[in-house]
């Protein structure tokens, strides 16, 4: 996640795409590995990560310990950090009788060790704050006196270091209750979280580190991805590759993007023009307005044609939806376009026609070919018939739903983009941030689908690598300074072009 709020520093990495768990998921880790000492592990990595952040500053380091095993890894780092010659005050206002067994022998060693807690803060600026307040468990908002310990780390103007998640913030959703931890960083351990990665959380929770403690998920039945560019350019697709010479145009595939009503023109082009820039061989516009340009001078590769047209034509994978409208027309493209049995894009205004025709919706389902459906939160929560609140509530159980109601490949677009995988599977992307929340970026991202599937990559590969490098552009574009006040969704593709071609050279040599 090169320029997000939210960058995971990948030194303590096991794997290539990062694993993501929900909190049932690490309750169960941690039960098959109860004698590994994993509160151990945990201490002495974030104290590694304390020291790090804390080295040269002036002031005491303050551990912020809870009331449950958050607070057990909490009194490790303490314990770790003042074997290390730092400045540690412990603050934890909990009873030593009532702390869960492995945080209970945390909290007795950290007395063998001399170190004593206390009930109030400092007065004094720290250095750093360790926040042991609470871990992935909570499920409401921290209540006295936790609250009032939230408030003065938020307010004291040090950098904080949480452990596992920011206190506060909902490790499953990213949802973040009042008050929540405001974190530099954050130290997760056996997996990373949901919550770190998307919503509210993927603010609160700073730079991510994650840290294994030996531990092996890569077989958990129930683990996502944490997809990053980096990693996922090195599993370039051989279509996208272009190391075949006997090729021709028609060898990477004709697209048909469908849409454009009237004022709403660009959009469809947009997404053509991204998609010939993933590769594309030929891409049709169709276009559903009555005041139809005879070209793109911008591309004038582009074919520009009637909606109809294109829809009766033999294009191998088809995008329809952007600036499409919604009247009866719109609804009898969207028909015509879910019943060819080519990959199939559904965006924007196609999909709130969906959500707003349930005989639309039953031949989606029914469709044997891919399906890929992108919403913004608005478009979710139309086609789960509730409100964007509640969908940016828990982000990843909407996309899962849409994904396994409409039998698609979906794409909650947001904050910590959540893919979700119609046989229940799911990952989270790390690239882009606030430089893509501008007009058009979503056409741009529906024609690379597009130009990806017409290419014959296979449905789950185009939504995670499209989804992926989509961002990454937007991180370089930035990267550049070009963003991420201003940038314009034109000027994605070219960069995704060239970063993709990058990866090609670089697997080619």
């Amino acid at each position: 996640m090169p320029t997000s709020s939210n960058p995971l520093r990948s030194s303590h990495v096991s794997a290539v795409l990062p694993p993501i768990l929900r909190t049932t998921s690490v309750r169960a880790v941690e039960a098959r590995n109860a004698d590994a000492g994993l509160m151990e592990r945990a201490g002495a990595a974030a104290a590694d990560v304390a020291s790090a952040l804390a080295a040269g500053c002036r002031g005491p380091v303050v551990v912020l310990a809870g009331p449950g095993n958050n607070g057990g890894d909490a009194f490790v780092v303490a314990r770790h950090l003042a074997a290390a010659f730092f400045e540690v005050t412990v603050v934890f206002r909990g009873d030593p009788a009532r702390l869960p067994p492995d945080a209970a022998a945390a909290h007795g060693a950290l007395a063998a060790a001399g170190i004593r807690t206390i009930d109030a803060p400092p007065s004094s600026r720290p250095a750093l704050i360790v926040d042991g307040l609470f871990g992935i468990g909570l499920t409401r908002a921290p209540a006295s006196p936790y609250a009032e310990l939230i408030a003065w780390a938020n307010a004291s103007g040090a950098p904080i270091l949480a452990l596992d998640v920011p206190s506060g913030v909902n490790a499953d959703t990213g949802a973040a209750f009042t008050p929540s931890i405001r974190a530099a960083a954050t130290a997760t351990f056996i997996a990373l979280k949901p919550g770190l990665l998307t919503g509210a959380g993927a603010d609160l929770a700073g730079s991510v580190s994650l840290h294994a403690l030996g531990v092996d998920v890569d077989d958990e039945a129930h683990a996502g991805r944490w997809l990053h560019w980096p990693s996922l350019a090195r599993s370039l697709p051989d279509a996208l590759a272009r190391t075949r010479r006997d090729v021709h145009k028609g060898t990477f595939g004709t697209l048909g993007v469908i849409g454009g009503a009237d004022g709403m023109m660009g959009a469809p082009i947009l997404a053509g023009r991204a998609a010939l820039k993933t590769g594309a061989g030929k891409v049709w516009i169709g276009l559903a307005g009555a005041a139809r340009p005879a070209v793109d001078w911008g591309a004038p590769e582009l074919m520009l044609r009637a909606a109809d047209a294109v829809l009766a034509g033999n294009a191998d994978a088809l995008v329809v939806g952007p600036g499409l409208g919604v009247g009866t027309d719109a609804r009898l493209l969207v028909a015509g376009a879910v019943a060819m049995a080519v990959p199939l894009v559904l965006d924007a205004d196609a999909l709130n026609l969906i959500a707003a025709d349930p005989a639309l919706r039953a031949a989606v389902r029914a469709r044997a070919a891919p399906t890929l459906v992108t919403p913004h939160p608005a478009e979710a929560a139309r086609l789960l018939a509730t409100d964007a609140a509640r969908v940016g509530a828990d982000r990843l159980a909407a996309a899962q739903a849409i994904a396994q109601d409409l039998r698609a490949h979906a794409v909650l677009k947001g904050a910590g983009s959540v893919l979700a995988y119609p046989e229940g599977g799911f990952d989270i992307n790390g690239s882009g941030g606030p430089a893509l929340a501008t007009a058009g970026t979503g056409d741009v991202l529906a024609g690379m689908l597009g130009a990806l599937l017409a290419q014959g990559i296979g449905p789950r590969d185009a939504l995670r690598f499209a989804v992926c490098v989509h961002g990454a552009a937007a991180d370089a574009c930035v990267a550049s300074g070009v963003g991420p006040l201003g940038l314009t969704a034109s000027e994605l593709a070219d960069a995704a072009r060239s970063l993709v071609n990058r990866a090609a050279a670089h697997a080619g040599g």
